[in-house]
């Protein structure tokens, strides 16, 4: 899976075990900021510090995790923008897959719109920012509107899981 599904719904009903659902639900928030968060949810989760990175990259294989990790205020640590492409339905995937292949590329999604391939990306500065941008045009042959942030706004992005 190389886009983020807006349908929620198809996490709901997909056919994970109780500890990949409560992996996913629980730990969206408070991660452990200590040297061995992996052994404190194992803790948590009556389980070994193993079967938790195990279970984790299982998830990111499948593409229900895209990464793991600190997410920073925007521009406090290096440089970040959002970013669209307006793609033709038949390339979308092909470019997504390539972008996905950024490591400054935290995550993209499909948008229904005539920009329809919308991504945020983080660099350690404004130029080699714009030379992940630079040459994700020049790869895919389309221009990337670069949309940097003005005003600040604070969104969760954690979403209840609520699994039937």
């Amino acid at each position: 899976m190389h886009r983020v599904n807006t349908d929620i719904e198809q996490f709901r009903t997909c056919q994970l075990n109780s500890l990949e659902k409560r992996l996913l639900n629980e730990f969206q928030h408070g991660f452990p900021l200590i040297p061995r968060p992996f052994q404190k949810i194992a803790e948590e989760l009556d389980v070994t510090e193993q079967v938790v990175i195990e279970t984790l990259e299982n998830l990111q294989s499948q593409g229900f995790v895209s990464r793991v990790g600190a997410v920073f205020r925007a521009n406090s640590i290096g440089a970040s923008t959002l970013a669209a492409m307006a793609l033709p339905e038949q390339q979308l995937e092909e470019v997504a897959a390539m972008i996905c292949e950024y490591s400054e590329v935290n995550h993209n999604y499909q948008r229904n719109h005539d920009f329809n391939l919308w991504f945020v990306l983080t660099a350690r500065d404004e130029q080699a920012l714009n030379a992940v941008l630079d040459d994700i045009e020049q790869r895919s042959g389309f221009p990337v509107m670069y949309l940097p942030m003005e005003e600040d706004f604070h969104i969760d992005l954690g979403f209840d899981l609520s699994w039937t």
